[in-house]
């Protein structure tokens, strides 16, 4: 079977591929992308059940993050509105003001006056530069140096939570999560038809700059031969050779189709995972609750709708989450249940209304939990597989989720750009 011959070729679909193929497209080099799904977007895709748009799971983009700047730079549009700030806190099954505005710090009675004070100044400590102080601290250790209150401390785990789905304090690296809390203050954005907007217009622009996409196609071996190219064998029985290649699915899917383990020593990879409830309504039995936390159970509830238009009719679509420990027992069923639970004590009677509905008991938000001594691991993102480079929510060294996986794309697209002017491979 005759090869095909590419300059690049792009292993995953999602977020960092398409970002990473927009970039590379700047300097003409022909581009293959594939992907192993019938459709693109990875955790960026977004489904219509009954005329309800959802994505997976809860999502939001930072107005100030590097991502938004990215696809700004790539004239991708966002369009959609940020959350109030505001909603409600759970604490030990009793109903409190969320303190996330200075007037709700003083109208709310969670916190003591001492404590009230204590948790501004963790706040607008968020924004500041952390990076000398906390070197080689977890984010519990960060976070029990900080403040000694009990309560203060649920709130500052409730919001890292909400920034970065993460539920290990005591694994997950300090930098990481303070890099992300402090994109909080310049607010979030909600996406009018989700996320699958934004995949489109990149989608759109990557084939108008003749970038070729093949979905429903599994890398079976990836491999050089004797010109010390890229060999790729995929599921469909074809064979692609490329002088470069960017990887940016799971982790573990590496090692098995190269037989080399990612960057030598690195330890185990471990995953951050979450239940996911997503719910659509015909109408909000308490229109007053937008938004919830609960401190202790680690819940989350949001109404999206709100704020995007995520469906063709007059629409409420929620969201619940729950974040979970890398160690805890899924039990599916129970889960479930306490999230049913914990949506009845904000809207009443809420099953009357339900249109649709998916629950995901077990997704995985973002492939790499970020823990102590790895970042270092991922200040190169070419491997140590000559010409083979890594990009994704994993793969970059500060941060997470769409963040890194938009900013990690952007960075091995300018890296390879770099190196193939620095000479083609023959």
């Amino acid at each position: 079977m005759e090869e095909k011959r590419w300059d690049i070729i792009i292993i995953g679909g999602g977020l960092a591929g398409y970002v990473a193929a927009n970039y590379l497209a700047k300097a003409n080099l022909s581009i293959l992308i594939l992907e192993k799904s019938k459709e693109i977007g990875g955790r960026a895709r977004t489904i219509n059940k009954n005329g309800y748009l959802f994505n997976l799971g809860p999502h939001a983009l930072y107005r100030k993050g590097k991502a938004a700047a990215i696809l700004q730079d790539l004239s991708i549009e966002l369009k959609g509105r940020s959350p109030a700030v505001g909603g409600t806190i759970l604490y030990d099954q009793v109903d409190y003001i969320a303190p996330f505005s200075f007037l709700n710090v003083l109208r709310g009675s969670f916190l003591s006056i001492k404590e009230r004070w204590e948790w501004i100044k963790v706040v607008t400590s968020f924004n500041r530069n952390h990076q000398t102080q906390i070197e080689n601290q977890t984010f519990q250790q960060w976070v029990e140096h900080t403040t000694s209150s009990h309560r203060v401390q649920s709130l500052i785990y409730a919001v890292a939570r909400l920034a970065t789905y993460c539920h290990a304090p005591e694994l997950v690296n300090a930098k990481v999560v303070l890099s992300h809390l402090s994109l909080t203050s310049g607010g979030t954005l909600y996406i009018d038809g989700g996320w699958q907007q934004i995949m489109k217009q990149l989608h759109e622009r990557a084939l108008l700059s003749n970038s070729t996409v093949q979905t429903d196609t599994t890398v079976t071996k990836l491999e050089m031969n004797d010109q010390q190219q890229w060999q790729i064998k995929t599921s469909n029985q074809e064979t692609h050779v490329s002088n470069f290649v960017l990887y940016t699915g799971a982790p573990e899917r590496l090692g098995q189709i190269t037989n080399h383990p990612l960057n030598g020593s690195i330890p185990p990879i471990i995953p951050i995972k979450g239940a996911a409830y997503d719910i659509a309504l015909s109408t909000l039995p308490d229109r007053r609750q937008l938004f919830a936390l609960d401190l202790t159970d680690s819940f989350y509830y949001s109404v999206h709708s709100t704020y995007a238009k995520l469906g063709d009719h007059d629409h409420i679509v929620l969201h619940l989450f729950k974040y979970l420990h890398p160690t805890e027992d899924k039990n599916t069923q129970k889960v479930k249940e306490e999230l049913e639970q914990f949506l009845e004590k904000l809207q009443p009677n809420w099953k009357q209304h339900v249109k649709a509905s998916r629950f995901m008991p077990n997704i995985t938000v973002n492939q790499r939990l970020p823990q102590l001594g790895e970042d270092h691991y991922f200040n190169n993102q070419e491997t140590e597989l000559s010409r083979l480079y890594v990009a994704g929510d994993w793969a970059d060294p500060q941060l997470i989720l769409a963040e890194g996986a938009i900013n990690s794309g952007k960075n091995a697209a300018l890296a390879i750009i770099a190196k193939n002017q620095g000479g083609r491979q023959k």
